[in-house]
């Protein structure tokens, strides 16, 4: 993903509330579930990490290693991940 299209991406994620919640159980098969769930509703998706705050890093690489999204950004305790849907054929 080039900086031009990260930039439009954060430009848009931008007034997105968190829809996905990391707590104390932290990164669960339900959870990622429920990332998977979405991602492909939405595409562009914001994680909050009510826990595990100084492991985001390693989260968020988790998170697009499952996934198969691209990190758009960490900002503060927010993770912002993309993924675009897949074309319909028909």
């Amino acid at each position: 993903m080039s900086k031009a299209q990260r930039a439009h991406l954060r430009k848009l994620a931008n007034p997105l509330k968190p829809t996905v919640m990391v707590g104390k159980q932290g990164l669960t098969e339900q959870l990622m579930a429920k990332i998977e769930q979405e991602l492909t509703a939405h595409e562009l998706i914001k994680v909050r990490l009510l826990e595990y705050k100084d492991q985001k890093d390693a989260l968020a690489a988790t998170m697009v290693a499952e996934s198969g999204a691209a990190l758009v950004g960490i900002i503060g305790h927010v993770i912002t991940l993309y993924r675009p849907r897949p074309a319909e054929e028909g």
